[in-house]
């Protein structure tokens, strides 16, 4: 697929004739450096945007051909989204930012509390229920945001720089987190810059100015490596 900008005058691809597969339960991180191409496609794959030509299916289904509402059902049941900057809302409680997702799901909310203290329990944060984003730590944040992607019980997970307003210890402990995600048979897509979280990955697919450079199965590092208790 190509996905191409129209800024007035000048058009910008930003990917190139990409071509991949990513299978059921493969935990894959996209690297690049800024201007990679790398955020154009999370978008895609998030079924956030469809390319300019070529073909994007997610489990089997064509999406540029899907209605705004059949792209939004996509993106709320079958697509959690995990980003940098957490995206809580600041006068909400952890229970009530886990339960958003709810609001736009064919599930509606019956059941909505308990089960998003289940998925808050799930990620270590049980006794977190009624804390606001401010009394929480960065890690706790980003904790929450993992429960929240996970209200819908999506089988994919795309990770936009999970880690990076996190320190380093912390951001190991998201990774462990993640990777219990995968071991759990989630498909996890992480995008990052930081070649010690794609480590955490057992596949890693480059980019470089739009093109798909390296496509590298690797054995992946886990939480013992990391030196973070699981």
């Amino acid at each position: 697929m190509t996905k191409t900008y129209d800024l007035g005058a000048e058009k910008v691809r930003a990917l190139r004739d990409v071509t991949f597969d990513i299978a059921r339960g493969e935990l894959v991180a996209v690297m690049g450096a800024s201007g990679s191409g790398k955020s154009t496609l999370a978008n895609l794959l998030g079924a956030l945007d469809t390319p300019t030509s070529g073909r994007l299916e997610i489990d089997g289904r064509e999406i540029s051909g899907m209605s705004s509402d059949a792209l939004a059902r996509l993106r709320s049941e079958e697509i959690g989204f995990v980003f940098q900057q957490f995206n809580l809302l600041p006068r909400m409680t952890a229970l009530e930012n886990v339960m958003l997702p709810l609001l736009y799901s064919s599930r509606g909310r019956a059941g909505g509390a308990e089960i998003a203290r289940e998925r808050l329990e799930q990620v270590g944060l049980g006794h977190r229920l009624d804390h606001k984003p401010t009394q929480l730590s960065g890690g706790q944040q980003q904790r929450v945001a993992i429960a929240r992607a996970l209200i819908n019980d999506p089988p994919i997970v795309i990770a936009d720089e999970p880690t990076g307003a996190l320190d380093t210890r912390t951001s190991y402990e998201v990774m462990d987190l993640l990777g219990g995600l995968h071991a759990r048979g989630l498909t996890v897509v992480l995008i990052t810059h930081e070649p010690d979280i794609a480590a955490y990955a057992e596949r890693v697919l480059r980019f470089r100015d739009g093109a798909l450079v390296e496509d590298l199965r690797q054995r992946p590092r886990c939480a013992v490596d990391s030196g973070v208790a699981q």
